[in-house]
């Protein structure tokens, strides 16, 4: 309920920004079972629904540029973690067109895990375009994760550690 007036004014400002606020998105949640991820639309409406660091920086809007950077194009995904799909804290949900990373998480038993808004790879500015290196951190985070480090983690996000995916130039 507090963040209800934040979540309406960012949402306001994105109907001016691209027309289409809210991005919705299949990926790949616990036991690769599929769920709608939503977050705030940070590029334009037309680019191709693809993994972020194969995604044009052209691409990305001047307000999803803010967004981005302050991590706020996250926060719809509170719904995800209200409905049961996501925790605050756990690997990032891929695609399922991402096979390489599927590949490595299932071998490492990360898909066991419920998919988070942020981790130990976000905060290290690991992200998906290094599919075992990603993997290996989930695991790692996974194997240690206790509520120290859950909300270590947390407060590290929001005090801005980790740029977040890169894209392509």
């Amino acid at each position: 309920m507090l963040g209800a007036p934040v979540l309406a004014i960012l949402y306001g400002i994105g109907l001016f920004d691209t027309g289409s606020p809210i991005f919705r998105q299949e990926r790949v949640g616990r036991g690769k079972k599929p769920f709608t991820l939503i977050k705030f639309r940070t590029m334009a409406v037309d680019t191709a629904s693809v993994a972020s660091h194969l995604a044009s920086s052209a691409s990305v809007t001047r307000f999803g540029r803010f967004l981005r950077r302050t991590k706020l194009d996250e926060l719809p995904q509170l719904w995800n973690v209200f409905k049961g799909e996501m925790s605050l804290v756990g690997p990032r949900p891929c695609l399922f067109n991402q096979r390489e990373l599927i590949a490595e998480r299932e071998v490492r038993g990360v898909l066991d895990a419920r998919p988070g808004i942020t981790g130990l790879a976000q905060i290290n500015d690991i992200d998906m375009s290094t599919p075992r290196l990603l993997a290996e951190t989930d695991e790692a985070m996974l194997a240690r994760l206790n509520i120290r480090q859950y909300f270590r983690y947390i407060a590290l996000t929001v005090l801005g550690k980790g740029t977040g995916d890169r894209l392509r130039d």
